[in-house]
């Protein structure tokens, strides 16, 4: 466990998946501590503040007693935890909770240390709140439903066991939280919703990125691509080093392939599924580098609404719109559309795999056409999860809406943004998933034809002990579902050397 000032993007992964813990510094305990005496000062002088004095949204000239300032926070998580739907995934609840805390560690939202360290609490042991999926345009509903699990009210999963919240705490011998002024507000703001989601996003993208190379290059040698489309001086002329990242693996992949050697002048040049993986892929990969830059300045920001700052002795408080996340909303969507892009190519390139007018391959790679279908099906599905991502990819920053009386009269939807870009990396992880087992598949009906790399040979390997060869024999839906969490659970550097794969920093 490390001690930290705020947490990176990949921190906040990291914890959302259960690989490490959340410990601030002394540094980040210092401001968070200061930050609530600015807030006592600004209590005890009836400075009016945001949501401190005053209601929230459309109210926020309304004049809140300060003995009435504890029962605001507490009525704020109880009208904002509005969310319906599926519960979101523990590993997407527990990003929102860890980007979170990284917000509060910033010491400019007021809050109390045993606020934070209750949500560290609740990360270390397991306890994670049951966060309905659907009805925030931003980061309230959500945020309202983890916050409601601080004072012992809504739902839990305790290490995976569904309970009521209370009952939660008392088993880890915790009490329910009593909030205070403005700590009702600051746990249900910021833009740690969409942060925490797009930090899970970018660390599962980044695997896929590296899948999608290793995938490619099986199809591109089964296919028999012409390698003078990725010869490392042609790459060269392209300024792009997610271009020429690609090239460098395709090229290390497939060094010591009998198969391509032979391919070699068949063709004057490829198919563009296969003739632009690398600048399709790089341009992924470039993209990819641009929102991590985004996500990591969104957590090296404070986003709490109002925000505190001065001293105890003078102290300020300031409203303003750090809480909208414009920024990680368009990055969310711009990498939803690359992602998109990504599974369409692959689903191209699978086409290419079992389409008998150009596979040069058994019809849907049966080995008993006619009486099998191989293949033939599983490409519909790929073409539904294709289809699927291109409706999802519909830019969520571009909704807009009204609400709160006018109060709010423009919405970003940065948290929906990130939501659906986490769906879109998931069909995508399947496309590539349903190209890996086809590639697998047409290597082996060539098998004692021509060797293929050494490093192409070893990943067919490495899949085969997990999934058989295909022969019409078991639902190939079931092959999929293991291919996929093969994708999830490995990385190509884990199978390959790591001079092979290379991931971005």
């Amino acid at each position: 466990m490390v001690l930290v000032d705020h947490l990176s993007w990949r921190q906040v992964a990291a914890a959302a998946l259960g690989r490490g813990g959340v410990e601030l510094s002394e540094a980040a305990r210092a401001r968070i501590a200061n930050g609530h005496a600015i807030l006592r000062a600004i209590v005890d002088r009836g400075v009016r503040a945001y949501g401190v004095n005053t209601g929230v949204g459309a109210l926020s000239d309304t004049i809140v007693p300060p003995e009435q300032a504890a029962a605001l926070s507490r009525n704020i998580l109880m009208s904002h935890a509005v969310g319906v739907g599926a519960p979101l995934a523990v590993d997407r609840t527990r990003a929102m909770m860890a980007a979170s805390i990284s917000n509060f560690a910033h010491g400019h939202s007021g809050v109390r240390p045993v606020v934070v360290d209750r949500l560290i609490a609740h990360l270390d042991h397991d306890c994670i709140p049951v966060v309905p999926s659907q009805g925030s345009v931003g980061y309230i509903s959500h945020r309202a439903h983890i916050a409601l699990a601080l004072i012992g009210r809504g739902a839990v999963l305790l290490k995976g066991e569904p309970m009521a919240a209370g009952r939660a705490l008392a088993l880890l011998h915790l009490e329910p939280l009593v909030l205070e002024a403005k700590e009702g507000l600051s746990l249900i703001n910021g833009t740690g919703c969409a942060s925490g989601l797009a930090s899970l996003a970018l660390e599962e993208a980044l695997s896929l990125l590296d899948w999608a190379d290793v995938v490619a290059a099986l199809t591109f040698e089964i296919q028999g691509g012409q390698l003078a489309a990725i010869d490392p001086a042609i790459m060269a002329l392209r300024a792009s080093d997610g271009v020429r990242d690609v090239a460098r693996t395709l090229d290390a992949v497939l060094q010591g392939s009998s198969m391509l050697a032979l391919a070699q002048g068949r063709r004057t040049q490829d198919a563009l599924s296969l003739r632009a993986i690398p600048q399709i892929h790089g341009a992924a990969r470039d993209a990819w580098t641009h929102v991590a830059d985004v996500v990591a300045r969104e957590l090296a920001s404070s986003t709490d609404n109002p925000s505190l700052l001065g001293t105890p002795q003078d102290p300020v408080v300031r409203s303003q719109a750090h809480a909208i996340g414009a920024g990680i909303g368009l990055a969310a969507d711009y990498l939803a559309n690359v992602m998109a892009q990504m599974a369409m190519l692959s689903e191209r390139r699978l086409d290419r795999l079992v389409n008998p007018l150009i596979s040069g391959l058994p019809a849907f790679l049966a080995a008993d056409s006619g009486v099998a279908t191989g293949f033939m099906i599983a490409q519909y599905t790929a073409t539904s999860l294709v289809a699927e991502n291109r409706r999802l990819a519909a830019p969520a920053s571009l909704d807009g809406g009204r609400n709160s009386g006018l109060q709010e009269d423009m919405l970003c939807h940065a948290t929906p943004a990130a939501l659906k870009l986490l769906d879109i990396i998931a069909n995508t992880r399947t496309v590539l998933a349903i190209e890996l087992i086809a590639a697998c598949q047409a290597h082996d009906l060539l098998a004692g034809r021509e060797s293929p790399s050494p490093w192409t040979a070893s990943l067919i390997c490495a899949v085969r002990e997990e999934i058989g060869r295909y022969d019409d024999d078991r639902p190939l839906g079931d092959d999929i579902t293991a291919a996929g969490a093969f994708l999830k659970a490995n990385t190509p550097d884990s199978i390959l050397p790591r001079d092979v794969v290379g991931r971005a920093a």
